[in-house]
Parts: C-alpha cells; structure tokens; sequence
C-alpha cells in the first residue's frame, strides 16, 4: 500500500520543484504522478510475499506534460522506500546525456530529494585498454588482432590510427580522458574505434591484467551504489538478453521506466532477431583458420589448448564446406522465384516462415557444424582464461591475452551463425505467430552474396519472458503509444501483462493555436507520378518561402524527385535529408531563420520523430501522404500475411493503426511550446475519402481543421 508518509514525500518533492522553478502545476503532470505511485504500490514489500496485478503501467503523456519530472517525483520516492534500483531507459543517446547532465541535477537540486545517478554504456562506447596496448606494440605491421567483422569494418590501417591510439594512451596516463568514445575531443571513425574496443565475447573480465584501469568496468563499478542507473533502450534489452544483471541490476530488483517507450517492442525485435551473411562468413572461417595455424606455436606450453587447436582447421574446413553448399542451396530458391534482374537488392521472404526443406536440411548441418566449432572455442577460452591466473613462468600473458581476445570473438560470432542456423533448420510449421525469414540477395562491386535473416513479428513472448515476467515494476511512457485513440497496437506489439494500468494524460497544449488542412487534390498517392507531379505543382504556393518549414517524406526517391522539381522556385532554401548529416541540416536550418531568411527541411521518418523545432523554426508542416509502411518490409509483410490467414483484415488492423500513429507523430513536430501556433497541411485526400481516412483523423490532437 502506498502509505501517507509517502505520499506525503512525493507530494513535497512536487511541489518544491514547481515553487522553486516558478512552474504552473499541470493536471497532466498530477495525474501522472498518482498514476505512476499507485501502479508501483502494488510491488510487495517482503520477499516471497505473493504478488497481485502485474506493477506495470503504460502512460501516454502529450508533448508539453513535463513527463520526466512526474516519473522522477513518483518513482524516486517509491523505489528508494522499496529498495530497488531505477533504471531510467531513454530512446537515444542524446536524450540520455540530457536527463543526466540537466534534468536529473536540475530535479535534485529543486525537490529536495537526496538521490545519486551513474550514466550505463555497454562495453563498445569505452576502450580497451588490451587491444589498445596490442595496436599500439604491433605498430604498422600486421595485427595480431582477428577483425570481428570484417565485412563490416576493414582492418585498421596503422599510419592512419596509429597518432589515434597514441593521443589516447597519453590522454588516459594523464587523466584527462575517460575511455568513453563520447567524451573523447575529436570524431573517431568507425573503423578506428573498433580496433580498440571490444564485447563481451572478447572480454577476459575480471582475469584482464589491465582490469584496474578498466574504463568500462570503473564505469560499471559506479552503478553498485546509485539510487538512479541511467541508460538506453538498447542496453537494456542487450542486458536482458544476456539474462539480466550482466551490466545493470537484476530485473526483480529493478524498477524500469522507459521514457520514448513506443520504441520499446521494435528495439526488443532487433535484440532478438538474428543474421548471418554468407560469403563474408565463409572468409571469416579461412581468415580465422590461418591466423590460428600462425598463432599455435605462441600456445605451445598449454597442453589442453593444443589439443583444441588441433581440432579446429578441420571443424572450421567443415563449416566452410557446409556453408558452401547452403549458397548453392539459396541461390537455387532465387532462380526458381521470378524477380527483376536489374534490381540491386533482391529479396527473398519465406511465406508463412516456412522453410523448404533443402534449405531446412543445409540449416541442420550447419548448426551441427556451428554447435561443434562454438563448443570447442567455449574450452579454448575456458583454457585460455585459467591460464591467465596461472602464474607459471613459462607463459606469456601477452601471447594468452590476444588469443583470449581473439577465441572470444570467433566464439561470439560461431554462436551468432548458430543462432540464424538453428531458425532455418526446422520447418517453421505451427509457429504462432510464424516467424519472419527472409533472404536478400547483396550485389556490389561486382560481386554477389546472400544474407539470411529470422526475426519474430511481435515482441509479445520476448518481452513476457525477460521483462514482463520478471522486473519488480515497469513504466512505458511516451507522447504517442496509442494508434486510432486504443493502446491495442501497443498492446499486441509488446505484449504489456494482463492487469497492466494504461492512462492518457492530456497535453497542456492548446491545439487550437494550428490548422490542420488537406487541400485540393484531384489525384492520391496511389497514382505515385501523378501524386509526385501535384506536390511539385502545389508546395511553391502551399509554402511561405519566408518562414521555416518542414515537408516529409514517406520516400525517399519521391523526395529526391520533388526536391529537382521545385528547388528553382526556393532559390537554395531548401535543406533535403542526405545532402549533409541531420544535425548539420537543423543547425543550417535554425541558423538561416535566426538570420531573417525562409528555410525549408525535406525529410524522411527519422525528422518525423524526435526534431524539436520550436517557435519560428517551424511554423509549417507538410506531410505528402499517410505514413503507411513500405510495402515490401518482411516484417510487416509476414505480421500482415498471419493476420489475413485467421480470416482478419491486416490492412485495418495493423497497417491503419501504424500509419495513424506516425502521423500523429508527424504532426507533433508543430506544436513544441504552449505559444507555438502554425500549420500542418497533409496532401493526401486518402483521409477525406476513404472510410479507413476518418477513423485517422478523428485520431489527431483537435487541430482547427480547413
């Protein structure tokens, strides 16, 4: 029960912060907060003590609501009373480093609360300091160090990172760097960065001899005594994957909120899904076979590692040769399947997740093969980590530490290949819901290779397993979770546990201060060139060149071929996504609003979401259609194709709700402040006349409508 001392406390905290910041109380933020409290009121209080309805609420709050004062107010007080440990996940990094630079300093400062944060990274934003001890030793010659993936990131060329790694070796003996990529003074290219860092795969742990400076285990020592563990969606899930507790608290001590938590489902997909590309997998083996005949002789001394090591050219030459063979198998299927020849990327969907049975029957050799490789690397690393604590002077922890390095990686990505190979070696019968696979084919540079792919199509049983099931409490929040005014969407996508509580909160935001308007049109976007042809026509005229605007896309070449269209009749105002980065787009945009001139941003989905343009910046959205998904997603195809096999209407049920969300959230990039006003104009007709049209309008903030 949610007794009155703390109630009390809460009560005060709020209240402090409002006086002290001379904030108006907002109802919505009051609602929130009682929401939040009575929800977590539920976790019991004793150990073993028989738990109730799930404490676990889902809470739409409109732009504007104050969202993260009301669940720090709520939650802080609670948890602390509980003993458990928050975990506040955002969407994005920068999102991240706003709540633990400014909001939660800000919020302690004013409540009077007395709380301490700690700021979690997974171990790729930090250095190691083993790797960057081998690159800097081996200089420019060969790295003794196997490339994870190199189909990814090339080998590190050493004339070009080598001043790199040397400024960051004196920068941490100085202690003027932290090992954290994100607080180092210059950009690090991707492949540079990657040579000094490492996963958990290639992590020694608590046997690393450099474990004392570690930046990634300081950090996450750090996280031991804080009331508060700030992180993001995707360590989270990473940490949940791994069964919870690897890097942050254990689930059933932890009380979650994830703010932005309409990304919650899709980012739990990508965790859970799994890939393997083939021909880049086949290199990966011979590279790794080679540089493991070269390496043996520096393992001489450890009896049991040679007799591992002796075992693996022959598991890795059959891995290879199994792989060989499913690439015949693959590109059969695609010279049975009549596809466009010119097109550069094709794309192979299994339908109903069914795997044909000679693809199933490569699948099953090969996850023999990547089971008996991953096993036999599972002992080497086991061998090679003993022998890191052995003291016997005839070994050399160097030589131990790069092949401990190196087993780990070729374990992490044999376990990696297993975890596709296992998805294809069955036949997909009976799944509920059936599984998405899918095999595109990658053609470039002249050469051709095949990805396969499996991931679920709802994060209902992942979450219930690893999130659900086990946290003491959790909290979704966002501005836009419900679709077509039901948190049904939500509700399928993620899978949220009988008994959890869902509430709006309303924005404080007079929506009346902007105009919604769908002007004449006499095409839709279902004729795409007639559609293409009317926007290029209309927006000279439905835009005020003097003013800052945005217009979004739904495609990217229908954006590129507006954009040639009408750039003449905007004289260089335009910015458009690709030209320059998206930070380097909104600075040049807000710069030439500040300067008096008209600047308009063309856009994809990532400026639909998260592009915070207040005031002047934007005072005109224009949408070019119904965000509907892309036709020829596997995933939504393969959600929309088990849905039509019930006897249900995908169409209405999965992709109206989407598009009425996106749109929402489209629309959401007017309004940033209680002052803002403007206009959003929407150039589809689609949502006058089609039946499935109203239901989405009538799902939109109540806009002043034209």
């Amino acid at each position: 029960m949610l007794s009155e001392e703390l109630k009390g406390s809460i009560r005060d905290a709020y209240n402090a912060i409002v006086e002290s910041k001379s904030l108006t109380p907002r109802w919505g933020q009051r609602q929130m907060i009682a929401e939040i409290a009575n929800t977590l009121s539920r976790i019991p209080t004793v150990e073993g003590e028989e738990r109730g309805p799930p404490a676990v609420c889902v809470i739409e709050a409109g732009t504007g609501t104050g969202k993260t004062i009301a669940y720090a107010v709520a939650a802080i007080p609670m948890a602390q009373a509980l003993g458990k440990r928050l975990v506040v996940a955002t969407a994005t990094i920068a999102l991240q480093e706003q709540f633990i630079n400014k909001d939660l300093p800000d919020i302690r400062q004013c409540s009077g609360m007395n709380f301490s944060f700690a700021l979690a990274k997974g171990r790729r934003r930090y250095v190691c300091l083993s790797k960057l001890d081998r690159q800097l030793a081996e200089g420019q010659g060969a790295s003794s160090l196997i490339p994870l993936y190199p189909d990814e990131f090339g080998a590190v060329n050493g004339t070009e990172a080598l001043p790199t790694y040397d400024a960051m070796l004196q920068a941490l003996g100085r202690g003027e760097w932290d090992g954290d990529r994100d607080n180092w003074p210059d950009s690090v290219p991707e492949e540079i960065w990657f040579g000094v860092t490492t996963d958990h795969s290639q992590c020694s742990g608590r046997r690393c001899p450099n474990i004392g400076q570690c930046s990634f285990y300081r950090a996450r020592d750090e996280l031991q005594n804080a009331d508060i563990i700030v992180s993001n969606h995707d360590l989270v899930l990473s940490d949940l994957a791994l069964g919870g507790g690897a890097i942050l608290s254990a689930p059933e001590d932890s009380i979650y909120v994830f703010d932005e938590g309409h990304h919650l489902p899709d980012k739990a997909l990508s965790h859970f899904s799994s890939y393997c590309r083939l021909t880049p997998t086949v290199t990966w083996l011979q590279d790794s076979k080679k540089t493991l005949a070269q390496g043996a002789p520096a393992l001489a001394a450890i009896d049991q590692a040679q007799r591992l090591l002796q075992s693996l050219p022959q598991q890795m030459d059959e891995a290879v040769a199994a792989s060989q063979v499913a690439e015949q198998t693959v590109a059969a299927l695609f010279d049975e399947t009549d596809m466009p020849a010119h097109r550069e990327e094709q794309q192979l969907r299994l339908e109903h997740g069914l795997v044909p049975a000679p693809l199933m029957q490569a699948a099953q050799t090969l996850s023999g093969q990547f089971r008996k490789l991953g096993t036999t690397l599972s002992r080497l690393e086991n061998v090679l980590e003993d022998a890191l604590d052995d003291e016997h002077a005839g070994l050399d922890k160097s030589d131990i530490e790069t092949w401990h390095i190196n087993v780990g990686g070729m374990l992490g990505r044999a376990e990696a290949a297993l975890a596709l190979w296992q998805e294809y070696a069955v036949s997909g019968e009976g799944e509920v819901p059936p599984k998405a696979r899918w095999i595109t084919l990658l053609a470039g540079g002249g050469q051709f290779g095949f990805e396969l792919r499996c991931s679920p199509v709802l994060a209902a049983d992942i979450l219930q397993e690893c999130l659900w099931s086990r946290a003491s409490g959790v909290i979704v929040t966002s501005a836009t979770i419900t679709a077509l005014n039901s948190f049904d969407r939500f509700q399928l996508h993620s899978g949220a546990p009988a008994g959890t509580s869902y509430k709006v909160v309303a924005s404080p935001f007079n929506y009346a201060n902007a105009t919604f308007a769908v002007p004449a049109m006499d095409c839709d976007p279902g004729d795409a060139q007639a559609h293409t042809d009317a926007l290029i026509s209309l927006l000279p005229s439905v835009l005020d060149h003097s003013e800052g605007s945005l217009v979004l896309f739904s495609s990217r070449r229908q954006m590129q071929d507006v954009y040639e269209g009408v750039s003449g009749a905007f004289g260089g105002r335009i910015l458009m996504q690709g030209d320059y980065s998206k930070q380097e787009i909104l600075r040049r945009h807000k710069q030439a609003i500040d300067e008096g001139r008209g600047s308009v941003v063309f856009g994809l989905a990532s400026f639909a979401e998260g592009v915070d343009l207040p005031g002047d910046y934007c005072r005109h959205v224009v949408i070019a259609k119904i965000p509907f998904a892309v036709p020829d997603s596997p995933l939504e195809a393969a959600l929309a194709e088990w849905v039509e096999a019930q006897g249900r209407n995908a169409f209405m049920e999965i992709s109206v709700p989407d598009a009425a969300l996106r749109l929402v959230q489209a629309s959401g990039r007017l309004l940033r402040t209680e002052t803002d006003t403007g206009r959003i104009t929407l150039m589809d007709r689609r949502i006058l006349t089609k039946r499935y049209g109203r239901a989405i309008l009538d799902s939109l903030p109540p806009f002043r409508r034209q």
